[in-house]
């Protein structure tokens, strides 16, 4: 467990990214292609990744340079996705090469006595090989990450309206309260759900606050940097969320159920966790049967995307689904504002 703690200046200085981390996407992008786990939900992720990185001829790089460096295992190099990576790729990468060398030795060296690094992996030290390297992330990241970009936005937009949900209505410290089960809020400590082979270990923030990224990529557990002494950062999950509760009279969405009737009112909002025809079925109060017809007809109308792997389903929104549950929330909001008192 990695228990992070807070004083009421971190708590101030808590802020949660307003897009995906590309380079952490990377990171875990190529978890995904290591592990079976989560599997089912990028199903379609997958297939289209592992073409687009044949046809493209990066099959070799991939397996010879990239996934060496990011094993799925408890450690992988601090250096590979630097806290600047959440101001867009561009910033991520010239932090990437603006690393000091003894930095990327030391850390280079900590891999390969936890996991094992390749041979060649020391050369990263210097500027010329890093450069080289850059240039293998760009192309992997325009191959297998940026063609599901706006699928990604999606559903990082939608959980930041989760988010800033929580945050009305109690604060930052609501906000770190919704996180779900790998994240306990026990003030003034975030309790981290890590891998049983990590030790525990503590981060006193001290002053310095936390950026919450959410990662469309990323499954299980949360990552957080090795080095205490980096910008506080914390990857987590979009993935581990609760279903979603069923509409009430009071809820912002209410003017879907009039559009759309309660029932697929209710589908499109629990899709915005990502969910299962029987999370959908849950949610709306109706049958798994229901539930995969009304899924159907969401995804019919482009609102709704459904990734398959045999008999699992994982159902999100679209960039277009997530403008609508957008839309009708800012009208609520509108309507509570212009009725008269």
């Amino acid at each position: 467990m990695l228990r992070i703690h807070f004083t009421d200046v971190d708590l101030a200085r808590t802020r949660l990214a307003p897009a995906p981390d590309p380079l952490f996407e990377i990171a875990a992008s190529m978890h995904r292609l290591q592990s079976s786990r989560g599997r089912w939900a990028h199903a379609g992720w997958y297939r289209a990744a592992r073409r687009d990185l044949r046809e493209k001829g990066l099959e070799r790089a991939l397996r010879g340079v990239l996934l060496p460096l990011y094993p799925r295992a408890s450690y992988f190099p601090d250096f590979l996705t630097p806290s600047t990576g959440v101001d867009g790729l561009d910033a991520g990468l010239e932090a990437l090469l603006a690393t000091p060398a003894w930095r990327v030795e030391e850390e280079i060296a900590l891999l390969d006595r936890l996991i094992g690094a390749p041979g060649w992996a020391g050369r990263l030290a210097g500027r010329e090989a890093r450069q080289e390297f850059v240039g293998i992330l760009r192309a992997y990241y325009a191959a297998a990450v940026a063609p599901h970009q706006e699928r990604i936005q999606a559903r990082i937009e939608s959980e930041r309206a989760v988010r800033g949900r929580g945050l009305l209505h109690g604060g930052v410290e609501g906000m770190l309260a919704g996180l779900g089960p790998m994240l306990r809020w026990r003030a003034p400590v975030l309790e981290v759900a890590y891998p049983r082979q990590t030790e525990d270990r503590d981060l006193y923030l001290n002053g310095r606050g936390l950026t919450l990224v959410p990662s469309y990529f990323n499954w299980g557990e949360p990552v957080a940097f090795a080095d205490p002494g980096l910008p506080p950062v914390l990857w987590y999950s979009l993935l581990h969320e609760p279903p979603a509760r069923p509409l009430r009279d009071e809820d912002p969405e209410r003017s879907l159920a009039h559009l759309l009737g309660r029932a697929r009112a209710s589908a499109l909002r629990a899709a915005a966790f990502g969910a299962t025809t029987g999370e959908i079925a849950r949610a709306a109060g109706v049958s798994a049967s229901a539930a995969s017809r009304h899924a159907g007809v969401l995804r019919d109308a482009g609102l709704i995307t459904t990734a398959r792997n045999g008999p699992a389903v994982l159902h999100t929104l679209t960039p277009t689904g997530a403008s609508v549950l957008r839309a009708a929330s800012a009208g609520a909001g509108e309507a509570a504002v212009d009725a008269p008192r």
